[in-house]
């Protein structure tokens, strides 16, 4: 025989909770919403989108530009952004102090690989600061003032080296080839100019009126954007300028190619070193006149 009066269940805990009708109807708009708006699925389509939000003006040009740069530069190795072995500032172990401190001085780097005997044959790293404790102390030895030196292979990718550089607090590195050869060499600064874009110094022009500086050594750095007319006048030279308008774009033509960093171009009568390139273009030239071919 059933209660008359069975017991109602409280409704203050213990029943069985059933998904709210808000709940199911939000899992369902989000389901609707990414099949008629499918997230990027590629690198391709996630630029085109941070793209559309700059233009958009969800997020800022300078966010943009970082964002491009974080992402190219996950597809980037030491090889791509390195200063190859010939464009390299080394210093001898066996050099005479006024000679270490001449080449210090012209280069204006922080850091400098020191060789023994052969450019190869990298023994360490020498900071600028300290060879300035040998004039105070002459007693110093040169090899007790050098900082171990970091070799990695050409291969490294750029976000790993990064980490690399933060975990050791090391901010240079030799870059060496699959047969263990020096390739190059590859900074701290190298690597975040891969996201940021190009770290101005001292050199870089901030007004725009000039992009043609005289170094120490007497010779000339020249932007890549710099107008053919420019270097003509510069430089006396006769350079046409029917078809290209800058001297970078006359010597990728002339080159086959945009040249790498540390690759060289004679064109005219003058030497182009290339010093820095960006964004797939030549930033910097270093430019001296062309040795005349022996009679």
């Amino acid at each position: 025989m059933s209660d008359p009066n069975p017991i109602k269940p409280s409704h203050r805990g213990g029943q069985k909770q059933t998904a709210h009708p808000r709940g199911h109807a939000r899992n369902l708009f989000e389901r609707m919403f990414e099949f008629l708006h499918p997230g990027p699925d590629s690198k391709s389509e996630l630029m085109e989108t941070l793209a559309d939000a700059e233009q958009r003006e969800l997020i800022e040009p300078e966010s943009l530009q970082m964002l491009e740069g974080v992402l190219r530069m996950a597809e980037l190795s030491a090889g791509d952004a390195m200063v190859a072995a010939p464009r390299m500032d080394l210093l001898d172990i066996d050099a005479p102090y006024e000679e270490l401190l001449a080449s210090v001085i012209d280069a204006g780097h922080s850091r400098f690989p020191v060789f023994d005997g052969q450019r190869d044959n990298i023994i360490g790293i020498l900071l600028a600061k300290d060879l300035l404790k040998i004039q105070r102390a002459p007693e110093l030895n040169l090899r007790a003032l050098l900082r171990p030196a970091s070799f990695v292979p050409e291969s490294k990718g750029l976000n790993e080296l990064l980490r690399d550089f933060r975990s050791n607090r090391n901010h240079l590195a030799i870059v060496v080839d699959e047969f263990g050869n020096n390739a190059g060499l590859i900074t701290i600064e190298d690597v975040l100019e891969e996201i940021v874009g190009e770290i101005e110094d001292e050199f870089d022009d901030k007004d725009g009126e000039s992009s043609i500086y005289t170094l120490a050594d007497g010779s000339q750095r020249v932007a890549g954007d710099t107008t053919i007319a420019a270097v003509n006048q510069s430089f006396e030279t006769d350079f046409s300028e029917e078809d290209f308008d800058t001297i970078g774009g006359l010597i990728a033509q002339h080159h086959g190619h945009v040249p790498r960093r540390g690759e060289v171009v004679e064109v005219g009568g003058l030497r182009f070193s290339v010093m820095l390139t960006r964004g797939g273009s030549v930033r910097w030239f270093k430019v001296t006149r062309a040795a005349k071919p022996s009679a």
